[in-house]
């Protein structure tokens, strides 16, 4: 299904897209990164502040990371401050590529259980489906607050994986 290879391949990538996200977002006015325009955690700073939710939800299952204080629900205003959360992304994409530095077959090849606050049971799952959804949610999420980064003028440049990292 998915490799290690794979796995460090969309860990930078995720890296990269969010470097470029948050620096065209960075150039906004708060009030323009808070307004609400109808996505689905609202504006484009509750957004990222549910991808960073997600992501370090997922890797307290993958890698044994502190679990967010807050359920979905609340996941668009766990990161009130825009520098704190500038900052929280930066160092977990860190810990994403340094942990997926590590990732084996083995691991990937098996399956993970634990308690899903969102379906109030405990859950098993093949381990390579998981960390595919990982990544999916961060691009899908991503794409939304591109969105509305775009929406108010802000560029990122290029988005397409084959043309983000060096292949050579």
């Amino acid at each position: 299904m998915i490799t290690p290879d794979w796995c460090r391949m969309m860990a930078a990538y995720n890296a990269e897209m969010n470097r470029r996200l948050y620096a065209a977002a960075d150039a906004l006015t708060d009030a323009q990164r808070r307004q609400d325009r109808g996505a689905f955690f609202g504006s484009i700073h509750g957004t990222l502040s549910h991808l960073l939710w997600g992501d370090t939800t997922w890797m307290g299952r993958f890698a044994g990371w502190d679990a967010p204080r807050v359920g979905i629900k609340d996941s668009p205003a766990l990161h009130p401050d825009w520098d704190r959360l500038k900052a929280g992304r930066a160092e977990a994409d860190a810990g994403i590529e340094s942990w997926a530095a590590r990732i084996d077959p083995a691991w990937l090849g098996g399956t993970l259980t634990w308690f899903s606050g969102a379906m109030g049971r405990e859950v098993t799952r093949p381990v390579a489906v998981l960390v595919t959804h990982f990544f999916n949610h961060q691009t899908h999420h991503r794409g939304q607050a591109h969105a509305l980064v775009t929406a108010f003028g802000g560029r990122t440049g290029d988005t397409d994986l084959p043309f983000i990292l060096p292949f050579d």
